[in-house]
């Protein structure tokens, strides 16, 4: 186990009836916070029951436990119970394992890159619950996993749902998100999801996730209402545009390029694109698929998150630096 886990470990079993957790920062700047130890308990039953967990399965731990996601892990290991295997985490954490654990919770990044190594790949898709968290799953990714003999499950949630409190089914055209039992959720005058789950939660959770709901309530998530770039009088969902561009030219959200805004006198927000080098395609190309981009800017690395998210705060100082260099 890491140094990172063994210290959580501790502090977990210790009398306290809180803990600290740390946000990733996707969407701001990050943030501790201090949370309940039963609420986490709460999270980790109602997780393991969705998913059908046999207690005593084999859990492999794979993310920093800096983080909600590594420690929500460890807590159900504690609370089911699990059976706890950990590996360093990596991009490949598969790679040093010769059983296929049952139940394993990764990134798409991570999930991504073993499917790029054929003994990796055999083993991804082998696992019985597979829970991917942390960022986007491209279309590739999720036709990917059409050919699993387990189930694989995304999640929807942050750092102050205690990790997730709603999961979608991957690989079998699903675009909606299931809420967890005594999960709650709504929207708001614009269109923006709340979360209530108080066995989780003490407080109702508004988002700025813009969100379609079904009677039943499931829900997708159509974009955050705060990366709406309004140009010229023109308002731009920056996910979708992203999603399509990234479908247009085979390229990575958040690894190849990243779309922002800055500044601009004569649009207000003019939308910009950041790409990483090495660059294949030329500007008349990629004009071409965002009709309203004004500014292509090249770098050498995208701004992330130490979890591997886009920094979108970043991006947008960067771009705003760019220009007025």
């Amino acid at each position: 186990m890491t140094r990172d886990a063994l210290t959580f470990l501790d502090e977990w079993r210790s009398a306290a009836p809180t803990v600290t957790v740390q946000t990733s920062g996707s969407t701001g700047r990050p943030k501790t916070m201090t949370v309940e130890k039963e609420r986490m308990r709460a999270s980790a039953r109602a997780t393991c029951q969705f998913l059908r967990l046999p207690q005593g399965a084999t859990a492999l731990l794979c993310m920093p436990t800096r983080y909600i996601a590594g420690k929500m892990m460890i807590v159900r290991a504690e609370v089911w119970p699990l059976t706890l295997v950990t590996v360093e985490p990596s991009l490949h954490p598969l790679a040093s394992l010769t059983d296929t654990p049952y139940f394993v919770a990764m990134t798409p990044a991570q999930a991504y890159a073993s499917l790029q190594v054929e003994e990796e790949r055999q083993r991804l898709l082998a696992i019985p619950r597979l829970l991917l968290g942390g960022g986007a799953i491209s279309e590739e990714l999720e036709q990917a996993f059409s050919g699993s003999t387990g189930e694989v499950w995304s999640s929807y949630g942050m750092t102050e749902t205690l990790s997730h409190i709603a999961l979608r089914r991957v690989g079998c055209d699903e675009p909606y998100y299931r809420p967890l039992p005594g999960v709650e959720v709504g929207r708001n005058d614009e269109g923006c999801l709340w979360i209530d789950a108080p066995l989780i939660c003490a407080a109702r959770q508004q988002t700025h996730d813009l969100a379609e709901i079904l009677p039943g309530g499931d829900f997708r998530i159509l974009g955050r209402i705060d990366n709406v770039v309004c140009s010229g009088g023109v308002k731009l969902q920056l996910e979708t545009l992203e999603a399509q561009f990234a479908t247009a030219f085979d390229l990575r959200i958040g690894d190849d390029f990243l779309l922002t805004w800055v500044a601009d006198n004569q649009w207000g927000q003019a939308l910009t694109l950041l790409l990483r080098q090495p660059v294949h395609h030329d500007a008349e190309e990629i004009h071409a698929a965002l009709p309203y981009l004004k500014y292509i800017y090249i770098i050498k690395e995208l701004p992330q998150t130490p979890t591997g998210k886009p920094a979108r705060e970043e991006a947008h100082r960067l771009a705003e630096t760019l220009t007025t260099a």
